[in-house]
């Protein structure tokens, strides 16, 4: 299968989930689980571009940052083309969902149609460098709670997939969001990453009804501790980085 016919074979996949559903998920959850895009021999080519250098503009020790322990790379601008395909895919599902949190929040919507042009716009206000990422975890690794947000140009969804067989490549490193409710006890959700599945979750915070109206839940991602194994997984972000 050639990288241009799987891109569009990803894409498909893509589009054929049930969207309402995975909406209606996001809005009570600020994560969905979607159906297989990947094959685990797709998987296993996307894992291996681990050892490929030349493919990434940047490695990332996350125990040297205090990030958590493993390690990650920014992909270049120059995307494999499944990549860049799944992206383009997920973009204009995610642009509708995007929207309308932002109707209920108050907020601006500044996402324009297309990738291309919102990537642009990213680029003029000084945020250029790729943002997507190939992680690698080792037993005892794991990611602090944190938002991928690297600067004003902000897409309020991203997605993950997990490129490893949970509980034959690996165990624990399960997914872990955890959402700050006003005046009351933060509450947590752990999805475990079944190999081609995505899981799409919030960027930065979900819409959250109230007695007085729409107000914006704050949520963090993660990954707890990977107990054996190794753990690939692929991030898509829509937005670049400063």
């Amino acid at each position: 299968m050639t990288t241009d016919t799987a891109a569009a074979q990803a894409g498909q996949h893509v589009a054929a989930a049930d969207w309402a559903a995975l909406a209606g998920e996001l809005d009570a959850y600020g994560c969905a689980l979607t159906p297989q895009l990947l094959t685990p021999g797709e998987c296993r080519d996307i894992a291996g571009l681990y050892e490929r250098p030349e493919l990434f503009r940047n490695t990332i020790d996350m125990a040297r940052h205090r990030f958590g322990s493993g390690q990650y790379r920014y992909f270049s601008h120059a995307l494999p083309e499944q990549i860049a395909g799944l992206r383009a895919a997920f973009y204009p599902r995610l642009l509708t969902i995007a929207r309308d949190w932002a109707t209920r929040l108050g907020r601006p919507a500044p996402w324009p149609d297309s990738l291309e042009e919102w990537l642009e716009m990213c680029h003029e206000a000084g945020q250029s460098r790729s943002a997507q990422i190939l992680l690698r975890y080792g037993a005892g690794d794991w990611n602090a709670l944190h938002r991928d947000v690297f600067g004003e140009m902000l897409f309020p969804l991203q997605v993950v997939i997990g490129l490893d067989e949970y509980g034959t490549d690996y165990t624990g490193g399960e997914f872990l969001l955890v959402e700050q409710r006003p005046r009351a006890q933060s509450r947590g959700t752990s999805t475990v990453l079944r190999q081609g599945h995505g899981l799409i979750f919030t960027t930065r915070d979900r819409p959250v009804a109230g007695k007085r109206g729409w107000s914006a839940g704050a949520m963090r991602h993660g990954v707890s501790t990977v107990r054996s194994g190794r753990r690939h997984a692929l991030g898509l972000v829509f937005h670049d980085a400063a």
